[in-house]
């Protein structure tokens, strides 16, 4: 007489490896939450240090000083007509600071070799932020107002923000920017050299030897100038990068010009400060032509 030995209750196929694994799944999370290793304790630790929320400079006299925080922001396209479909007019956007997304959860501040992009994100945060500092070769005390056609170096937060160079130089087949292969920009920590000098030309390229020697306004428009291969920052919005904030503008050292010989849209920064007490007054100016 034969006897049934199976029953729905009974565990067929790999049933204690599935349980053990299922076990130590569970000991590896809460080992990794105890470390705060977790990925949203990796996504919260990074709003406390580099997306942290900083305070610009406030500009009493309407011009840029030595030792400002700023912001370097460039401005929507005039004509926001979608020409293309799944391709959007350029938007406003910030220079930033991209860090390898390895090093950004576990990294406290900005550190090594970091790339430049232009966010949509326009807030003031560490990775926006930037502080005005004189070459090695100028002791200029802090303070002093930013002249048009005076070298100065462009650097990240101290701290949080690594204290980095903005530098650039002529783009060679082994360095240039990854889509667009223009001039490269990167911030690093290596020693202040004339690949890091930067100067601020007149917006108007009418007037641009006039205003040589006068006094750089803010929150206004300005071409951002590099000194060693003369090419402007620029934005290229016909290029998105990948970065661990999301898509961004590719950002590169070219001179765009247009049919007159001056400068296009995507050359065109705004030195950004803190909001004075008025916000609607706009930033005083020197005539052409008058003396400091």
């Amino acid at each position: 007489m034969s006897v049934r030995t199976y029953n729905p209750s009974v565990r067929v196929g790999n049933w204690i490896e599935d349980i053990c694994l299922e076990e130590d799944t569970l000991k590896d999370h809460l080992e990794k939450r105890e470390k705060g290793e977790l990925l949203i304790q990796k996504a919260t630790k990074l709003q406390g240090t580099i997306l942290k929320k900083t305070e610009l400079s406030v500009s009493v006299d309407g011009f840029v000083h030595f030792g400002d925080r700023v912001m370097l922001t460039n401005d929507a396209a005039v004509e926001q007509v979608v020409t293309q479909v799944g391709v959007e007019p350029r938007q406003d956007s910030a220079l930033s600071v991209s860090m390898a997304e390895s090093k950004m959860h576990e990294a406290l501040q900005f550190s090594g070799r970091c790339d430049v992009s232009s966010s949509k994100h326009v807030d003031p945060n560490a990775r926006n932020t930037f502080v005005i500092c004189p070459t090695l070769s100028e002791a200029v005390p802090l303070g002093t107002a930013l002249v048009y056609g005076q070298h100065f170096c462009l650097r990240t937060l101290p701290g949080i923000g690594g204290d980095l160079m903005l530098q650039s130089d002529i783009s060679t087949f082994q360095q240039s920017a990854k889509k667009s292969r223009k001039q490269l920009l990167t911030f690093v920590e290596e020693t202040p050299s004339y690949l890091t000098h930067w100067r601020i030309l007149s917006f108007n390229p009418q007037i641009r030897m006039e205003t040589e020697g006068l006094p750089v306004p803010a929150n206004q428009k300005i071409i951002f100038n590099h000194c060693k291969t003369n090419q402007s920052l620029a934005v290229i919005s016909d290029f998105m990068v990948r970065t661990p904030f999301g898509r961004e503008y590719e950002v590169v050292a070219h001179t765009d010009l247009n049919s007159h010989k001056a400068e296009q849209e995507v050359n065109h920064w705004t030195i950004r400060t803190g909001h004075p007490g008025d916000p609607n007054q706009q930033a005083a100016t020197l005539p052409v032509g008058a003396q400091q």
